[in-house]
């Protein structure tokens, strides 16, 4: 597979995040949107970024199985009960993500939500990806 991160110096400066990204390979992978659920179906972790981090490791996860790794990320949706929670805690999330994804980010948005799937939950994500 191969992507190139697209940042035009038009638009303001991307911190943890792409403008856009091109990706060429011939599998894509649509990942389900991922919480903080440990493996008996219950939500873990207090905070939001304890959840964020479960719920990264989660969708990274079902990418590995699916034989990709965090690099192959072309886009990624992250839905919040609290944005300004998320803005509050940006840069903690972003050595998180830092930590298990690495330097090369997908393209991102982060939507506001009401409330998610399960009520404990307070971040969920989901992406796709292309593999070679």
């Amino acid at each position: 597979m191969s992507t190139e991160r697209i940042n035009p110096a038009e638009l303001s400066p991307p911190t943890g995040f792409s403008h856009a990204v091109t990706a060429t390979g011939s599998r894509l992978v649509f990942l389900a949107g991922q919480t903080a659920l440990d493996s008996d179906g219950k939500v873990v972790g207090e905070t939001l970024p304890a959840q964020f981090e479960r719920a990264l490791a989660n969708l990274l996860a079902a990418l590995a199985a699916a034989g990709g790794g965090p690099a192959d990320l072309a886009r990624v949706t992250v839905y919040a009960t609290d944005v300004a929670d998320y803005r509050a805690h940006a840069a903690e999330l972003g050595r998180i993500w830092r930590r298990l994804a690495g330097r090369n980010y997908p393209a991102m948005a982060v939507i506001g939500t009401v409330r998610l799937w399960d009520t404990e939950a307070l971040v969920e994500l989901d992406g796709v990806a292309v593999l070679p």
